[in-house]
């Protein structure tokens, strides 16, 4: 057995009974012997495996679960640190539940459905939540509707609080206060994929002049500052990050003209900067979210990136990064090396970036592989 947590409907001989999206469903072989349960949705993809043995998807199910990715996080040194209040709790498939998200952010977890099985059960998630937290998790609060499918089932989607309510507390990452707006910030709040990244990008930034990029809620921002940068420019087109990125800086840093804050178009920015930086950080949202966008995201990273190449000092680092699943290392890395031909510079790659351990890639499900990142140096 492959343990590929997902049935495509091409696979499928026969289907008995009419289940329904989300249904529990059984799925047996060819010659009639059980390979587990999953929940049943329309499309290409017909089950998402929660187990490959015979269960019952109930409470007890859904608590030994979440206590098996707990203690994963527990031997990362990620549950109860002093210096790190926010992790990934469940990565979907990597931890045999496909199609849910946690993330924790100090007292409250935040979780996503990405299927309508898993929506439906989330009332009983979220109990199954607070009492595996041990005391830990105080709310849970349901962020589904930019995830969850509901035109096929016909569910009407609104994020809201399962149990609990606000808890009005920074978190720290690294002995770093953040502000995170998981009601209204993009996806639970904050990107927790690059807690490792932005830890790098600090031990380069020392008396660097930094540009960072796309960024959100000024991440990347804060770690440079603290890291000795001699100055950071942080863009962004939405005036609502640029306000807590400005927070975030003011959290640790108290108020500093070593930061600058730009709201803006992006790649204008970059054609105007006549090489003003010598580290700089490209995190853009995803280019491609679906196998037909791919070509342009290819073409819109090799544009990126041939233009920061071209911008930045003789000497100069860049981190740069793709989050779009369908993208793959390889073809990530030949978008680089197209810009770095455009740009006729020499390129050295000192480091081959992913996402941190709390979201763990099953090796019998490679899609689960979407953050590609490289740092360059440019001479």
């Amino acid at each position: 057995m492959r343990f590929h947590p997902w049935v495509f409907s091409g696979a499928i001989k026969r289907i008995d009974g009419a289940p329904e999206e989300g249904d529990v469903v059984e799925v047996v072989s060819s010659d009639g012997q059980p390979l587990g349960v999953g929940h049943y949705q329309t499309g290409s993809i017909a089950v998402r495996m929660l187990s490959f043995a015979p269960c019952s998807i109930d409470e007890q199910y859904w608590k030994q679960q979440l206590r098996a990715a707990l203690r994963l996080r527990k031997s990362m040194g990620l549950v109860d640190s002093a210096d790190t209040t926010c992790y990934r709790w469940v990565h979907g498939e990597a931890d045999g539940l496909p199609g849910l998200i946690v993330d924790v952010y100090g007292s409250t977890a935040v979780m996503q459905a990405h299927s309508v099985g898993i929506y439906r059960a989330r009332n009983d998630i979220a109990k199954a939540l607070k009492k595996v937290g041990g005391g830990r998790i105080k709310a849970v609060y349901d962020k589904s509707s930019g995830t969850a499918p509901p035109f096929e089932a016909n569910l009407n989607v609104a994020d809201s609080y399962l149990l609990g309510k606000r808890q009005h507390e920074p978190v720290l990452e690294h002995g770093l206060k953040f502000e995170v707006d998981w009601e209204a910030g993009q996806k639970t709040g904050f990107f927790l994929d690059q807690r490792e990244n932005r830890s790098l990008l600090e031990r380069y930034s020392a008396g660097r002049s930094v540009l960072n990029m796309f960024c959100y809620t000024g991440g990347f921002s804060v770690y440079a500052l603290r890291g000795g940068a001699k100055e950071v420019v942080s863009v962004d087109s939405s005036v609502r990050a640029m306000e807590q990125a400005f927070r975030n800086v003011e959290l640790n840093l108290g108020r500093t003209t070593l930061h600058t804050a730009i709201t803006g178009d992006g790649f204008d920015y970059l054609r105007s900067i006549d090489q003003r930086h010598n580290l700089i950080v490209l995190d853009p949202p995803a280019f491609a979210k679906h196998i037909g966008a791919l070509k342009n995201a290819l073409q819109a990273y090799r544009r990126l990136n041939a233009l920061a190449l071209k911008q930045i000092q003789p000497g100069g680092i860049i981190f740069t990064f793709s989050c779009s699943q369908v993208v793959s290392r390889e073809q990530f890395r030949s978008a680089v090396f197209a810009a770095a031909v455009d740009s006729h510079r020499p390129v050295k790659i000192l480091h081959q970036l992913t996402q941190p351990a709390d979201h763990p890639i099953s090796i019998f499900h490679p899609e689960g592989e979407y953050l590609k990142g490289l740092v360059l140096q440019v001479n």
